[in-house]
């Protein structure tokens, strides 16, 4: 039993609105996908304000990737707990989200409107190629970091075999993986050693922290009966609205299917959002035909140039979806609430997890087997990702690709005739930019979204 702190003792030196207004800041500056969000609330409250320790912020990280969806997002949370509670957590977790949500907002209202047009079509052509290549990026630099032993190389390839070529569903991988690490690490413990896999802070880097000692980070005893009735707030709080929606729509609507869909994801999308996203694109496209793959390539370039956490690109699908069929409401109303509808179902459980599990996880600081789930699951993530930049280097570059099934194998056969060289060439230019150049993904964006609007304005004023 742990020794409850002594409430006469000042719990945190951070006024509520000192720490509102760091979190306002840190979503601002939270560019560039789970690495670079992460890298900033390290700077910020490790670093600079000495929040949290080293240590602790590490362990935190890792518990939030062992959880499915947004791990930046869910860090934040935490942390926001550790400093307030409860009502610190819903605020960080929240200002995290709004200014990517209302900047996709804006950017899906002005692509479902204007995407005919010629100067939306141009910005988007240069756009996708980018986003090719930084996915890419992303399986080296979660690989370097990851795959620290044969086994694990071996475990990614396996990943990305099952996903690829046997269609194997994605909670099976993620899960197959946390089973081999979790017991694995009792046989082989030196190949599943643990550590952060999206290029978060090294162990060795250590800052005393200021304000969150160990006594306040478990100041909330775990109880059966806290456990239930957390539970029972934070699935009401989940589901109730969504209902609501599935009684006024219908059960068969876009809506509902949108809520019901991103209600799975946000349960079963292990692996932080490039692995989310593996999931999501191939679903949204292939299974419920809310958009095409080009336009999912589309959604992933707005969310990389917007703050927030990458996996704000559901919204997108989700305006796109209800646009096109907007159940009796006008297509931009029945888009801004499926934006809501989709943030909602996506969001929420971020929160339950996180209050549900904090205290628990504090209390199982070093443990070697959830060490051990957390870097087999990092380690399939590398293959995840690998299957979704192979999935987008194939729809990006070719406009047919035939999808062939040979006994329990899935091909895909690309038409050599449609490769689009300009596509072809944006994405070499974008290569060398990140891999030769180390330019970074804001600036690559920038320079193949003109070069690409360039070309398609001049071939149009042919």
């Amino acid at each position: 039993m742990t020794r409850p702190l002594d409430r006469r003792a000042p719990q945190h030196r951070v006024s509520f609105a000192e720490g509102a207004a760091t979190w306002a800041r840190i979503a601002a500056l939270s560019f560039g996908g789970p690495a670079g969000q992460i890298a900033v609330m390290h700077r910020i409250l490790v670093e600079d304000k000495r929040w949290i320790s080293e240590e602790r912020f590490l362990h935190a990280l890792n518990y939030c990737m062992l959880l499915p969806g947004p791990e930046a997002q869910q860090l934040a949370i935490y942390i926001g707990w550790l400093l307030h509670g409860t009502k610190g957590g819903i605020v960080a977790g929240s200002l995290f989200v709004l200014p990517g949500f209302l900047s996709i907002l804006i950017l899906s209202i002005i692509y479902a409107l204007y995407q005919e047009t010629t100067l939306v079509q141009a910005v988007f052509f240069g756009l996708k190629a980018a986003v090719l290549v930084i996915v890419l990026e992303a399986v080296q630099r979660i690989g370097k970091r990851a795959l620290k032993h044969p086994l694990l190389v071996v475990l990614a390839g396996l990943a990305f075999v099952a996903l690829f070529f046997f269609n194997v569903p994605f909670p099976l991988v993620v899960l197959g993986a946390g089973l081999t690490g979790y017991f694995g690490s009792r046989v082989r413990p030196e190949v599943f050693q643990g550590g952060g896999g999206h290029g978060g802070p090294k162990s060795g880097e250590e800052v005393k922290a200021a304000v969150i000692t160990a006594e306040t980070a478990m100041r909330v005893i775990p109880s059966w009966n806290r456990f239930f009735r957390i539970l029972s707030t934070g699935l009401a709080a989940w589901f109730g609205p969504l209902l609501l929606i599935g009684s006024v729509f219908g059960f068969g609507s876009v809506f509902w299917q949108l809520a019901t869909f991103f209600s799975t994801m946000a349960v079963v999308t292990f692996g932080g959002a490039y692995a989310v996203l593996a999931y999501v694109a191939q679903q949204a496209v292939q299974v419920y035909g809310w958009l095409s793959p080009g336009e999912m390539l589309n959604g992933l370039g707005l969310a990389e140039t917007t703050p927030g956490p990458l996996i704000q690109v559901v919204q997108y699908v989700g305006f796109l979806g209800a646009f096109r069929d907007p159940e009796g409401l006008t297509p931009l109303a029945a888009g801004v609430l499926a934006s809501v509808v989709v943030t909602w179902a996506t969001y929420v459980p971020c929160f339950l997890w996180i209050f549900l599990g904090a205290p628990y996880i504090e209390q199982l600081r070093g443990n070697r087997a959830l060490s051990g789930a957390l870097t087999a699951i990092t380690a399939a993530v590398v293959g995840v990702i690998l299957n979704l930049s192979v999935w987008f280097a194939l729809n990006t570059l070719f406009a047919k690709v035939a999808e062939l099934q040979v006994g329990p194998l899935r091909l895909y056969a690309p038409d050599w005739r449609t490769l689009s060289v300009p596509s072809l060439v944006l994405a070499l230019i974008a290569a060398f930019a990140l891999f030769r150049f180390k330019l970074g993904p804001i600036p690559t964006l920038a320079m193949t979204t003109v070069l690409g609007a360039l070309y398609v304005l001049l071939l149009q004023g042919r």
